[in-house]
C-alpha cells in the first residue's frame, strides 16, 4: 500500500472505527479477492466489539499489498458515504504531495553509462 493510502487510513482511523465497517460483506470481499488470509478474517472476528475489529482490520490493511486500498474502497459497497470520503481524502493527499525535486548526484557517485 502506498504511504499516502497509509495516511489517509490513519487520519480516517476515528471516523472509521465508529463506523463498524466489518459487518456484511466486507470482511468476505476482502478474503475473497486475497487481501486478507482466512486467519486475519478469525482474528477480527474474534474481537469482542465493533470498533474493535474495525480498529484491527485497519491495522492489518497497510501491509497487505499494492492493491489493499482500492480493494478495501471495492468493498465498503454497503458504506457508499465512507468510500466516498476515502476517495475524497486520498485525492487531497494527492495534491497536498510535494513535487519531488530532481536531484543530481556528484560525478564520482553518477552510474556508469554502458553497465
Amino acid at each position: 500500500m502506498e504511504a499516502r493510502d497509509k495516511q489517509v487510513l490513519r487520519s480516517l482511523r476515528l471516523e472509521l472505527g465508529a463506523e463498524v465497517l466489518v459487518e456484511g460483506l466486507v470482511l468476505q470481499y476482502l478474503y475473497q479477492e486475497g487481501i486478507l488470509t482466512e486467519n486475519h478474517v478469525q482474528e477480527i472476528n474474534a474481537q469482542t466489539t465493533g470498533l474493535r475489529k474495525t480498529m484491527l482490520l485497519l491495522d492489518i490493511l497497510p501491509s497487505r499489498g499494492p492493491k489493499a486500498f482500492d480493494t478495501f474502497l471495492d468493498s465498503l459497497q454497503e458504506f457508499p458515504w465512507v468510500r466516498e470520503k476515502l476517495k475524497k481524502a486520498r485525492k487531497e493527499a494527492m495534491t497536498d504531495l510535494p513535487a519531488v525535486a530532481s536531484v543530481r548526484l556528484p560525478r564520482e557517485l553518477s552510474l556508469p553509462a554502458q553497465l
